[in-house]
């Protein structure tokens, strides 16, 4: 998979992937920490901290999948499409987007998945 159309092709997947509303919650905290330790160690100097980048982000994303969903990770397949479909999801969580988002890849209120629209990778 390469470029948008591989993107394209993938965001439905992840979504799926991320059913479960407690697994987004994990995610959504994991990034908003690294998108806040990512403004501020510059500011603070403290780039001793700097590994705490992806241990908070990757930390919180894998509990979610281990313990709520119950899933692997897509990162561990397509790291690079999944570590931007984070961030797309986080950012379209906080302008109220995911909502409609979930529903367009067949993803249930209650964390289930359209068996029609289920994706494959």
């Amino acid at each position: 998979m390469q470029g948008k159309a591989a993107f394209g092709d993938f965001w439905p997947y992840y979504l799926q992937e991320h059913a479960h509303p407690g697994t987004r919650a994990m995610h959504y905290a994991g990034t908003s920490i690294v998108v806040l330790l990512a403004a501020a160690l510059p500011v603070a100097g403290r780039w001793w901290m700097l590994p705490a980048v992806p241990l908070a982000g990757y930390g919180f994303a894998w509990l979610g999948h281990s313990l709520i969903e119950r899933n692997r990770p897509a990162t561990f397949r397509h790291p690079l499409l999944s570590l931007r479909a984070d961030f797309v999801m986080w950012f379209r969580f906080l302008t109220g987007r995911m909502k409609q988002e979930l529903a367009q890849a067949g993803v249930r209120p209650d964390g289930s998945v359209d068996p029609r629209l289920r994706r494959e990778l």
